[in-house]
């Protein structure tokens, strides 16, 4: 099977993934308790206005065709049954709807959001690579010494911490007692950076970076710290099963340098469960930094989706977990694709 048909394959089946989400998350609305039309209305309010403001958000109408009006809304960009409270008049974003409380755009707010959070993602990935495949292979490599049980009590330490209370120490040691790194917030963003490069401010577009890099910093270590210890331990047990294989004797056997033997050929054929976990991971980082964002006051889509449950306003909730469905989707297709670029032997079949 070729390259295309692949993609085209997958994307198929992402579709269908995205619209099971969508479903589930139309009948999480459904049956979970209290009335939309509470976020918009007083309590003293009469009964013909709500019965109005609920007729406006369509809620009147069967249950069949709320769900057809929310699915071809998602799939056509149409914004069905809502509207903005100020104007009265719909309002809608990639036909995601408009959010109850505020009146503005759900795909406009979620695409603000969704920056911050996909670059926490990516950098708690970044420190999580970089930190454990090394400290995997110098344990595996270096079996039962000092490096592999000091590494292995990392990666206990790591997977035991939770990442609330690491959170809160970092601020305190680093942040409050030490003043190396700011205690929350997020000054620029790494789209800032790009619109200082691409207007030619590379003095600034530097300064802004490190500026990003010293916010992100203790942030990314707190989400990372699970992540480091898991891929140290996969990385480690992945390594010990492949150094035990008839290939690496026979390698050794014939003089190839040992480093060439560990990093070439043992450790590219443990990359195959660690990219999957790697993958994997992401779309659950993308989604579920929801406790490093708050601790850390980090504008990401975590808090959006936080404050829009605990408000109710759920075209927002539903916005939200569309996008971070998609997320898992985009992510899942990017990691099968990598297997055939790291294992010839995988075929795209």
């Amino acid at each position: 099977m070729s390259l295309a048909r692949f993609l085209i394959k997958r994307l198929l089946q992402g579709v269908f993934v995205v619209w099971g989400v969508v479903t589930i998350v139309f009948g999480l609305r459904v049956i979970a308790p209290g009335d939309p039309a509470n976020v918009l209305l007083p309590p003293d309010v009469g009964p013909e206005v709500r019965q109005q403001v609920i007729a406006d958000l369509g809620l009147d109408q069967p249950l069949y065709v709320q769900y057809w009006e929310f699915v071809s809304g998602i799939a056509l960009g149409v914004p069905e049954g809502l509207f903005n409270i100020a104007t009265g008049q719909p309002v809608g974003g990639l036909g995601l709807g408009t959010s109850l409380t505020t009146g503005t755009s759900v795909a406009s707010r979620v695409g603000r959001s969704l920056p911050a959070t996909l670059e926490l993602a990516i950098m708690a990935t970044v420190v999580a690579v970089v930190i454990a495949i090394p400290l995997g292979v110098i344990s595996a490599t270096n079996r039962y010494s000092v490096p592999d049980y000091g590494a292995t009590l990392f990666s206990l330490a790591g997977i035991s911490t939770p990442n609330f209370w690491l959170g809160v120490m970092l601020i305190i040691v680093l942040a409050v007692q030490l003043d190396l790194f700011p205690t929350s917030q997020r000054a620029i963003g790494i789209p800032g950076v790009v619109d200082l490069l691409v207007s030619g401010q590379l003095v600034a577009a530097a300064e802004g970076f490190r500026t990003w890099l010293w916010y992100i910093t203790l942030p990314a270590i707190t989400l990372g710290t699970y992540f480091t210890a898991l891929i140290t331990r996969l990385t480690r047990s992945g390594m010990l099963d492949e150094l035990g294989k008839t290939y690496v004797r026979a390698s050794r056997a014939k003089g190839l340098p040992d480093a060439l033997v560990r990093y070439k050929h043992v450790l590219r054929n443990t990359l195959i469960p660690i990219i999957t976990v790697v993958g994997l991971q992401l779309g659950t980082l993308i989604g579920g930094a929801v406790i490093t964002e708050f601790v850390f006051d980090w504008p990401g889509l975590g808090q959006v989706l936080i404050n829009s449950i605990n408000s109710r306003d759920w075209p927002m909730v539903q916005g939200s977990l569309i996008v971070i469905a998609v997320g898992f989707v985009v992510v899942n297709i990017v990691v099968d694709t990598l297997y055939t670029l790291v294992n010839p032997r995988v075929g795209f079949d």
